[in-house]
């Protein structure tokens, strides 16, 4: 199943930026996995350069370094991680130029808002509105000066949020749409799947007809910031990770070489009905197999 040690190695020795993802790939739930900390002293003693791109949402990037840090690895810094809120909040700045003057709805947690108030933007809703109730008999006025909706994973989202996202897009003037991410699971602890920020953008989706702009894997709008942060060829880059319809699908259609690792939530009856565009060019047990080259 495992890719040949001598063809990992070839494709080790021409890659001069690793992206990994994180969850299944450094750690699991709460647990980093093993040989992490060997794997990326290795790299940087053999002058690679490596970033940690993330679909998780619920964090801010100040957040993840915290969690990287307690994990051990405290020479991670906010520079070194991207994650689909601050991919979020910088396709508004860079691509949609979203005036500061207009506010953004968000359903998801804290990561969303934090990332937009750094870019100034004026997040609202959010974890704000996680207790709130639609009165069937009353009307809900939303906020007019509402440019654009953020949604991304929220496990404390609510017919509330939902229906104060879908009623901005569908009512106010030129509302932007953006999802964060749209995979289908989560891990919420190392063993269970649960639904992903996914689930939360079909269902403004569907409410509104209109589909959203993607800031996250595997959506492009990363590939250019990556390019410009390492100033290297995507055929120089390897993408390291767990899902190959996120993932191994960001890397295949930005050139990049791509890696699976088996330490996440692919299997090997999955990797098998895999078509050409999510079929990876190499199939780890995990980065811990990088030690070798």
């Amino acid at each position: 199943m495992t890719t040949n040690p001598e063809t990992v190695k070839a494709a080790f020795a021409k890659t001069k930026v690793f992206v990994f993802d994180c969850d299944g790939v450094i750690w699991r739930g709460g647990h980093l996995l093993p040989r992490v900390p060997e794997m990326l002293e290795m790299l940087t003693a053999r002058g690679k350069k490596f970033v940690f791109v993330t679909n998780n949402s619920t964090r801010s990037r100040a957040e993840n370094v915290k969690k990287f840090h307690k994990l051990g690895l405290t020479f991670v810094k906010e520079e070194d991680i991207l994650t689909s809120a601050f991919a979020a909040a910088a396709l508004l700045e860079q691509e949609i130029k979203l005036p500061r003057d207009r506010k953004v709805y968000v359903v998801g947690q804290h990561g969303i808002i934090d990332e937009l108030a750094l870019l100034g933007y004026e997040g609202i809703g959010g974890p704000a509105h996680s207790d709130m109730r639609v009165d069937p008999e009353g009307r809900m006025n939303v906020d007019a000066s509402v440019g654009a909706v953020v949604v991304g994973y929220d496990f404390e989202v609510n017919y509330y949020k939902l229906s104060y996202a879908s009623m901005c897009i569908r009512h106010n003037e030129g509302c932007h749409f953006v999802a964060t991410n749209t995979d289908a699971l989560a891990h919420l602890n190392p063993d269970e799947e649960h639904p992903g920020g996914g689930t939360m953008v079909a269902a403004v989706q569907h409410a509104t007809g209109r589909k959203p702009v993607v800031a996250g894997k595997p959506s492009m709008f990363l590939v250019s910031y990556l390019t410009h942060k390492f100033d290297v060829e995507l055929n120089e880059m390897c993408m390291v990770g767990d899902r190959l319809d996120t993932d191994i699908l960001f890397g295949k259609r930005s050139g990049m070489e791509t890696a699976l690792v088996m330490s996440g939530v692919t299997t090997p009856a999955i990797l098998a009905q895999a078509d050409e565009e999510h079929t990876p060019d190499m199939v780890l047990e995990s980065v811990a197999d990088f030690l070798a080259c």
